[in-house]
Protein backbone atom coordinates (compact mmCIF):
# COMPACT_ATOMS: atom_id res chain seq x y z
CA UNK A 1 0.00 0.00 0.00
CA UNK A 2 0.99 3.61 -0.59
CA UNK A 3 0.43 5.81 2.46
CA UNK A 4 -0.43 9.27 1.15
CA UNK A 5 -0.83 12.27 3.46
CA UNK A 6 -2.44 15.17 1.60
CA UNK A 7 -2.74 18.32 3.66
CA UNK A 8 -3.08 16.31 6.89
CA UNK A 9 -5.60 13.79 5.55
CA UNK A 10 -4.36 10.20 5.22
CA UNK A 11 -5.16 8.05 2.18
CA UNK A 12 -4.13 4.47 1.46
CA UNK A 13 -4.15 2.94 -1.99
CA UNK A 14 -2.64 -0.18 -3.52
CA UNK A 15 0.52 0.28 -5.58
CA UNK A 16 -0.77 -1.97 -8.36
CA UNK A 17 -3.85 0.29 -8.73
CA UNK A 18 -1.91 3.55 -9.22
CA UNK A 19 0.70 1.75 -11.35
CA UNK A 20 -1.97 1.40 -14.03
CA UNK A 21 -1.45 5.13 -14.69
CA UNK A 22 2.35 5.38 -14.94
CA UNK A 23 2.46 8.96 -16.23
CA UNK A 24 0.67 10.33 -13.15
CA UNK A 25 2.54 11.48 -10.03
CA UNK A 26 1.33 8.63 -7.82
CA UNK A 27 1.91 6.13 -10.65
CA UNK A 28 5.56 7.21 -10.82
CA UNK A 29 5.75 7.05 -7.02
CA UNK A 30 4.59 3.41 -7.11
CA UNK A 31 6.90 2.39 -9.98
CA UNK A 32 10.13 4.17 -9.01
CA UNK A 33 12.67 2.13 -7.08
CA UNK A 34 15.17 4.94 -6.51
CA UNK A 35 14.36 6.62 -3.12
CA UNK A 36 15.81 9.96 -4.34
CA UNK A 37 13.43 10.07 -7.29
CA UNK A 38 10.52 9.29 -4.98
CA UNK A 39 11.47 12.17 -2.69
CA UNK A 40 11.43 14.52 -5.67
CA UNK A 41 7.79 13.63 -6.29
CA UNK A 42 6.54 14.53 -2.78
CA UNK A 43 7.01 17.41 -0.33
CA UNK A 44 8.13 15.25 2.62
CA UNK A 45 8.53 11.63 3.72
CA UNK A 46 8.10 10.02 7.14
CA UNK A 47 10.38 7.00 7.55
CA UNK A 48 8.67 5.76 10.73
CA UNK A 49 5.18 5.79 9.17
CA UNK A 50 6.33 5.09 5.59
CA UNK A 51 4.14 8.04 4.63
CA UNK A 52 4.49 10.45 1.71
CA UNK A 53 3.35 13.97 2.46
CA UNK A 54 1.89 16.37 -0.15
CA UNK A 55 1.07 19.94 0.75
CA UNK A 56 -2.01 20.10 -1.48
CA UNK A 57 -5.76 20.54 -1.09
CA UNK A 58 -7.24 17.34 0.47
CA UNK A 59 -10.81 18.21 -0.63
CA UNK A 60 -9.86 18.00 -4.30
CA UNK A 61 -7.64 14.95 -3.72
CA UNK A 62 -10.78 13.01 -2.81
CA UNK A 63 -11.70 13.16 -6.51
CA UNK A 64 -8.15 12.15 -7.49
CA UNK A 65 -8.36 9.23 -5.05
CA UNK A 66 -11.72 8.22 -6.52
CA UNK A 67 -10.22 8.37 -10.03
CA UNK A 68 -7.52 5.80 -9.15
CA UNK A 69 -10.13 3.44 -7.70
CA UNK A 70 -12.77 3.77 -10.44
CA UNK A 71 -10.91 5.09 -13.49
CA UNK A 72 -13.35 8.02 -13.81
CA UNK A 73 -12.54 11.63 -12.85
CA UNK A 74 -15.60 13.31 -11.34
CA UNK A 75 -16.01 17.08 -11.53
CA UNK A 76 -18.34 18.91 -9.16
CA UNK A 77 -20.05 22.16 -10.15
CA UNK A 78 -19.02 24.00 -6.98
CA UNK A 79 -15.31 23.65 -7.77
CA UNK A 80 -13.26 26.58 -8.97
CA UNK A 81 -12.16 25.67 -12.54
CA UNK A 82 -8.73 27.29 -12.24
CA UNK A 83 -7.98 25.61 -8.91
CA UNK A 84 -9.19 22.21 -10.12
CA UNK A 85 -7.11 22.37 -13.32
CA UNK A 86 -4.05 23.38 -11.30
CA UNK A 87 -4.54 20.41 -8.94
CA UNK A 88 -5.07 17.75 -11.60
CA UNK A 89 -2.06 19.07 -13.53
CA UNK A 90 0.02 18.69 -10.36
CA UNK A 91 -1.11 15.08 -9.96
CA UNK A 92 -0.53 14.44 -13.67
CA UNK A 93 -4.12 13.49 -14.49
CA UNK A 94 -5.66 14.60 -17.77
CA UNK A 95 -9.17 15.99 -18.08
CA UNK A 96 -9.96 13.33 -20.72
CA UNK A 97 -10.53 10.79 -17.92
CA UNK A 98 -13.71 12.62 -16.90
CA UNK A 99 -17.15 11.87 -18.29
CA UNK A 100 -18.02 13.70 -21.50
CA UNK A 101 -21.02 15.48 -19.98
CA UNK A 102 -18.97 16.69 -17.02
CA UNK A 103 -16.12 17.75 -19.29
CA UNK A 104 -18.39 19.81 -21.55
CA UNK A 105 -19.95 21.63 -18.60
CA UNK A 106 -16.56 22.17 -17.02
CA UNK A 107 -15.07 23.63 -20.22
CA UNK A 108 -18.08 25.95 -20.56
CA UNK A 109 -17.53 27.11 -16.99
CA UNK A 110 -13.83 27.66 -17.77
CA UNK A 111 -14.74 29.79 -20.80
CA UNK A 112 -17.21 31.82 -18.75
CA UNK A 113 -14.59 32.44 -16.09
CA UNK A 114 -11.98 33.43 -18.67
CA UNK A 115 -14.45 35.82 -20.33
CA UNK A 116 -15.39 37.27 -16.93
CA UNK A 117 -11.76 37.88 -15.99
CA UNK A 118 -11.07 39.42 -19.40
CA UNK A 119 -14.01 41.82 -19.06
CA UNK A 120 -12.98 42.72 -15.51
CA UNK A 121 -9.48 43.56 -16.76
CA UNK A 122 -10.85 45.67 -19.61
CA UNK A 123 -13.25 47.46 -17.24
CA UNK A 124 -10.36 48.39 -14.98
CA UNK A 125 -8.38 49.59 -17.99
CA UNK A 126 -11.40 51.66 -19.06
CA UNK A 127 -11.10 53.81 -15.93
CA UNK A 128 -7.32 53.79 -15.76
CA UNK A 129 -5.85 56.98 -17.26
CA UNK A 130 -3.23 56.78 -20.00
CA UNK A 131 -0.58 57.93 -17.52
CA UNK A 132 -0.24 57.66 -13.77
CA UNK A 133 1.16 60.07 -11.23
CA UNK A 134 4.20 57.86 -10.56
CA UNK A 135 5.40 58.07 -14.18
CA UNK A 136 6.55 61.68 -13.78
CA UNK A 137 9.16 60.93 -11.14
CA UNK A 138 12.65 61.76 -12.33
CA UNK A 139 11.43 63.37 -15.57
CA UNK A 140 11.82 66.92 -16.85
CA UNK A 141 9.54 69.25 -14.81
CA UNK A 142 8.11 66.13 -13.20
CA UNK A 143 6.37 67.83 -10.27
CA UNK A 144 4.88 70.55 -12.47
CA UNK A 145 3.59 68.03 -15.03
CA UNK A 146 2.22 65.83 -12.27
CA UNK A 147 0.32 68.81 -10.84
CA UNK A 148 -1.19 69.54 -14.26
CA UNK A 149 -1.99 65.86 -14.73
CA UNK A 150 -3.89 65.75 -11.43
CA UNK A 151 -5.85 68.87 -12.42
CA UNK A 152 -6.86 67.46 -15.80
CA UNK A 153 -7.06 63.68 -15.36
CA UNK A 154 -7.87 63.16 -11.68
CA UNK A 155 -10.98 65.16 -10.69
CA UNK A 156 -10.96 63.61 -7.20
CA UNK A 157 -7.48 64.93 -6.38
CA UNK A 158 -8.52 68.47 -5.40
CA UNK A 159 -11.29 71.05 -5.51
CA UNK A 160 -9.61 72.80 -8.46
CA UNK A 161 -9.57 69.52 -10.41
CA UNK A 162 -13.31 69.07 -9.78
CA UNK A 163 -13.97 72.63 -10.96
CA UNK A 164 -12.02 71.99 -14.19
CA UNK A 165 -13.98 68.77 -14.79
CA UNK A 166 -17.27 70.62 -14.29
CA UNK A 167 -16.10 73.48 -16.53
CA UNK A 168 -15.15 71.01 -19.24
CA UNK A 169 -18.66 69.52 -19.30
CA UNK A 170 -20.19 73.02 -19.06
CA UNK A 171 -18.26 74.33 -22.08
CA UNK A 172 -19.20 71.24 -24.10
CA UNK A 173 -22.88 71.87 -23.42
CA UNK A 174 -22.54 75.61 -24.10
CA UNK A 175 -20.75 74.87 -27.36
CA UNK A 176 -23.50 72.46 -28.52
CA UNK A 177 -26.21 74.97 -27.53
CA UNK A 178 -24.35 77.73 -29.41
CA UNK A 179 -24.04 75.58 -32.52
CA UNK A 180 -27.78 74.83 -32.32
CA UNK A 181 -28.77 78.49 -31.87
CA UNK A 182 -26.54 79.57 -34.77
CA UNK A 183 -28.93 77.79 -37.14
CA UNK A 184 -31.95 79.79 -35.88
CA UNK A 185 -32.99 82.48 -38.39
CA UNK A 186 -33.16 85.25 -35.74
CA UNK A 187 -29.54 84.53 -34.68
CA UNK A 188 -28.17 84.86 -38.22
CA UNK A 189 -28.32 88.65 -38.10
CA UNK A 190 -25.26 90.76 -37.34
CA UNK A 191 -25.66 91.02 -33.55
CA UNK A 192 -26.64 87.39 -32.99
CA UNK A 193 -23.92 86.17 -35.35
CA UNK A 194 -21.32 88.23 -33.46
CA UNK A 195 -22.41 86.75 -30.12
CA UNK A 196 -22.27 83.21 -31.52
CA UNK A 197 -18.78 83.81 -32.94
CA UNK A 198 -17.53 85.14 -29.60
CA UNK A 199 -19.05 82.17 -27.76
CA UNK A 200 -17.41 79.75 -30.21
CA UNK A 201 -14.07 81.50 -29.76
CA UNK A 202 -14.27 81.25 -25.94
CA UNK A 203 -15.16 77.54 -26.12
CA UNK A 204 -12.37 76.87 -28.63
CA UNK A 205 -9.82 78.65 -26.40
CA UNK A 206 -10.88 76.58 -23.40
CA UNK A 207 -10.77 73.29 -25.35
CA UNK A 208 -7.37 74.22 -26.82
CA UNK A 209 -5.97 75.06 -23.38
CA UNK A 210 -7.33 71.77 -22.02
CA UNK A 211 -5.75 69.81 -24.91
CA UNK A 212 -2.38 71.54 -24.47
CA UNK A 213 -2.44 70.82 -20.73
CA UNK A 214 -3.12 67.15 -21.44
CA UNK A 215 -0.31 67.10 -23.99
CA UNK A 216 2.15 68.72 -21.58
CA UNK A 217 1.24 66.37 -18.73
CA UNK A 218 1.53 63.24 -20.90
CA UNK A 219 4.53 61.03 -20.13
CA UNK A 220 4.38 59.32 -23.54
CA UNK A 221 3.49 61.14 -26.75
CA UNK A 222 2.79 57.84 -28.52
CA UNK A 223 0.26 56.71 -25.89
CA UNK A 224 -1.26 60.19 -25.87
CA UNK A 225 -1.91 60.17 -29.62
CA UNK A 226 -3.34 56.64 -29.51
CA UNK A 227 -5.86 57.42 -26.74
CA UNK A 228 -9.44 57.66 -28.03
CA UNK A 229 -10.46 60.52 -25.72
CA UNK A 230 -7.50 62.63 -26.87
CA UNK A 231 -8.53 62.08 -30.48
CA UNK A 232 -12.02 63.32 -29.55
CA UNK A 233 -10.46 66.42 -27.93
CA UNK A 234 -8.50 67.11 -31.12
CA UNK A 235 -11.61 66.75 -33.29
CA UNK A 236 -13.39 69.16 -30.94
CA UNK A 237 -10.93 72.02 -31.57
CA UNK A 238 -9.87 71.45 -35.20
CA UNK A 239 -13.08 72.82 -36.85
CA UNK A 240 -12.55 76.25 -35.28
CA UNK A 241 -9.03 76.66 -36.65
CA UNK A 242 -9.86 75.11 -40.03
CA UNK A 243 -12.77 77.57 -40.31
CA UNK A 244 -10.42 80.50 -39.60
CA UNK A 245 -7.98 79.18 -42.21
CA UNK A 246 -10.67 78.87 -44.89
CA UNK A 247 -12.08 82.31 -44.10
CA UNK A 248 -8.60 83.82 -44.54
CA UNK A 249 -8.24 82.01 -47.86
CA UNK A 250 -11.64 83.35 -48.83
CA UNK A 251 -10.52 86.92 -48.09
CA UNK A 252 -7.33 86.44 -50.10
CA UNK A 253 -9.31 85.20 -53.09
CA UNK A 254 -11.61 88.17 -52.81
CA UNK A 255 -8.66 90.55 -53.18
CA UNK A 256 -6.79 88.87 -56.02
CA UNK A 257 -9.40 87.19 -58.25
CA UNK A 258 -12.07 88.36 -60.62
CA UNK A 259 -15.71 88.70 -59.59
CA UNK A 260 -17.00 85.52 -61.27
CA UNK A 261 -14.20 83.34 -59.96
CA UNK A 262 -14.67 84.87 -56.50
CA UNK A 263 -18.37 83.95 -56.40
CA UNK A 264 -17.63 80.35 -57.44
CA UNK A 265 -14.89 80.09 -54.85
CA UNK A 266 -17.09 81.48 -52.10
CA UNK A 267 -19.73 78.90 -52.98
CA UNK A 268 -17.22 76.05 -52.75
CA UNK A 269 -15.75 77.34 -49.50
CA UNK A 270 -19.23 77.79 -48.07
CA UNK A 271 -20.01 74.10 -48.57
CA UNK A 272 -16.71 73.10 -47.00
CA UNK A 273 -17.27 75.46 -44.05
CA UNK A 274 -20.73 73.97 -43.44
CA UNK A 275 -19.19 70.52 -43.28
CA UNK A 276 -16.45 71.72 -40.93
CA UNK A 277 -18.94 73.46 -38.65
CA UNK A 278 -20.96 70.25 -38.52
CA UNK A 279 -17.92 68.47 -37.08
CA UNK A 280 -18.43 70.48 -33.89
CA UNK A 281 -21.23 68.08 -32.98
CA UNK A 282 -18.50 65.56 -32.06
CA UNK A 283 -17.72 67.74 -29.04
CA UNK A 284 -20.56 66.04 -27.23
CA UNK A 285 -18.36 62.93 -27.12
CA UNK A 286 -16.11 64.81 -24.69
CA UNK A 287 -18.81 64.26 -22.07
CA UNK A 288 -17.86 60.57 -22.06
CA UNK A 289 -14.64 61.48 -20.23
CA UNK A 290 -16.66 62.45 -17.15
CA UNK A 291 -19.75 60.26 -17.67
CA UNK A 292 -19.82 56.69 -16.37
CA UNK A 293 -23.03 55.99 -18.29
CA UNK A 294 -21.52 56.96 -21.66
CA UNK A 295 -18.42 54.91 -20.91
CA UNK A 296 -20.55 51.92 -19.99
CA UNK A 297 -22.54 52.34 -23.21
CA UNK A 298 -19.40 52.46 -25.34
CA UNK A 299 -17.94 49.48 -23.49
CA UNK A 300 -21.18 47.54 -24.02
CA UNK A 301 -21.07 48.24 -27.76
CA UNK A 302 -17.47 47.04 -27.94
CA UNK A 303 -18.18 43.86 -25.99
CA UNK A 304 -21.43 43.07 -27.85
CA UNK A 305 -20.27 43.95 -31.36
CA UNK A 306 -20.99 40.40 -32.53
CA UNK A 307 -24.62 40.58 -31.38
CA UNK A 308 -25.00 44.06 -32.88
CA UNK A 309 -23.53 42.91 -36.20
CA UNK A 310 -25.90 39.93 -36.20
CA UNK A 311 -28.82 42.27 -35.55
CA UNK A 312 -27.85 44.49 -38.52
CA UNK A 313 -27.39 41.39 -40.68
CA UNK A 314 -30.88 40.12 -39.81
CA UNK A 315 -32.35 43.58 -40.44
CA UNK A 316 -30.65 43.75 -43.85
CA UNK A 317 -31.93 40.27 -44.71
CA UNK A 318 -35.44 41.25 -43.63
CA UNK A 319 -35.34 44.49 -45.61
CA UNK A 320 -34.26 42.74 -48.82
CA UNK A 321 -36.69 39.83 -48.37
CA UNK A 322 -39.85 41.80 -47.52
CA UNK A 323 -39.15 44.59 -50.01
CA UNK A 324 -38.87 41.98 -52.77
CA UNK A 325 -42.11 40.30 -51.63
CA UNK A 326 -43.95 43.62 -51.39
CA UNK A 327 -42.81 44.69 -54.86
CA UNK A 328 -43.91 41.38 -56.36
CA UNK A 329 -47.50 41.72 -55.02
CA UNK A 330 -47.91 45.52 -55.35
CA UNK A 331 -46.08 46.59 -58.51
CA UNK A 332 -49.16 46.17 -60.76
CA UNK A 333 -51.40 48.39 -58.58
CA UNK A 334 -52.05 51.80 -60.25
CA UNK A 335 -50.30 54.66 -58.45
CA UNK A 336 -48.33 52.34 -56.18
CA UNK A 337 -45.16 53.54 -54.45
CA UNK A 338 -43.57 50.12 -54.76
CA UNK A 339 -42.39 50.66 -58.32
CA UNK A 340 -39.10 48.84 -57.68
CA UNK A 341 -37.40 46.85 -54.94
CA UNK A 342 -35.06 49.75 -53.96
CA UNK A 343 -38.13 51.99 -53.52
CA UNK A 344 -39.59 49.36 -51.17
CA UNK A 345 -36.46 49.31 -48.99
CA UNK A 346 -37.59 52.37 -47.00
CA UNK A 347 -40.99 50.83 -46.29
CA UNK A 348 -39.36 47.54 -45.18
CA UNK A 349 -36.87 49.37 -42.94
CA UNK A 350 -39.49 51.43 -41.06
CA UNK A 351 -41.80 48.41 -40.79
CA UNK A 352 -39.08 46.14 -39.39
CA UNK A 353 -38.18 48.78 -36.83
CA UNK A 354 -41.92 48.98 -35.91
CA UNK A 355 -41.83 52.76 -36.45
CA UNK A 356 -44.30 52.71 -39.34
CA UNK A 357 -44.45 56.27 -40.67
CA UNK A 358 -47.39 55.40 -42.93
CA UNK A 359 -45.95 57.38 -45.86
CA UNK A 360 -45.91 54.18 -47.94
CA UNK A 361 -48.62 51.55 -47.42
CA UNK A 362 -49.81 48.47 -49.33
CA UNK A 363 -53.19 48.51 -51.08
CA UNK A 364 -53.86 44.84 -51.77
CA UNK A 365 -54.78 42.06 -49.35
CA UNK A 366 -51.61 40.15 -50.20
CA UNK A 367 -49.58 43.29 -49.62
CA UNK A 368 -51.10 43.74 -46.17
CA UNK A 369 -50.35 40.12 -45.35
CA UNK A 370 -46.72 40.69 -46.34
CA UNK A 371 -46.71 43.87 -44.23
CA UNK A 372 -48.10 41.96 -41.23
CA UNK A 373 -45.38 39.31 -41.61
CA UNK A 374 -42.73 42.03 -41.89
CA UNK A 375 -43.93 43.81 -38.73
CA UNK A 376 -44.19 40.53 -36.79
CA UNK A 377 -40.67 39.59 -37.83
CA UNK A 378 -39.46 43.05 -36.73
CA UNK A 379 -41.04 42.68 -33.28
CA UNK A 380 -39.40 39.28 -32.74
CA UNK A 381 -36.08 40.48 -34.16
CA UNK A 382 -35.90 43.63 -32.04
CA UNK A 383 -36.85 41.75 -28.89
CA UNK A 384 -33.98 39.26 -29.08
CA UNK A 385 -30.84 41.35 -28.51
CA UNK A 386 -32.36 44.15 -26.40
CA UNK A 387 -32.44 42.12 -23.19
CA UNK A 388 -28.85 40.94 -23.74
CA UNK A 389 -27.58 44.46 -24.39
CA UNK A 390 -29.52 45.94 -21.47
CA UNK A 391 -28.34 43.29 -19.00
CA UNK A 392 -24.74 43.72 -20.06
CA UNK A 393 -25.02 47.51 -19.93
CA UNK A 394 -26.49 47.37 -16.39
CA UNK A 395 -23.74 45.00 -15.29
CA UNK A 396 -20.91 47.07 -16.81
CA UNK A 397 -22.36 50.33 -15.47
CA UNK A 398 -22.60 48.93 -11.93
CA UNK A 399 -19.01 47.64 -12.09
CA UNK A 400 -17.64 50.90 -13.48
CA UNK A 401 -19.50 52.86 -10.80
CA UNK A 402 -18.20 50.55 -8.06
CA UNK A 403 -14.66 50.85 -9.41
CA UNK A 404 -14.95 54.66 -9.47
CA UNK A 405 -16.15 54.89 -5.86
CA UNK A 406 -13.42 52.54 -4.66
CA UNK A 407 -10.67 54.75 -6.06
Amino acid sequence: LLNINVGGTLFQIACKVVAQYPITRLGKLALYTDPMKKLQLCDDYSVQKNEYFFDRDPSIFHYIFHFYRSGVLWIMDEMCPSNFVEEIEYWGIHLKYSQRCCRILFEEKQDELSEYLKIEKELEAELEPVDSGEQFEGKFLGQFRKMIWNLIENPYSSVAAKIIAVLSSFFVLISIVGMTLSTVEEMKHKTGKMWMEQLEMICAIFFTSEYIMRLISSSSLKNFMRAAFNAVDLVAILPFYIQILFENLDEADTLYHEELHKVENVSKLGKVLKLIKLMRIFRILKLARHSTGLRAFGFTMRQCYQQVCCLFLFIAMGVFTFSALMHSVEHDVPGTSFTSIPYAWWWAAVSLSTVGYGDTVPDTVLGRMVAFACISFGIILNGMPISILYNKFSDYYAKLKAHETSQ
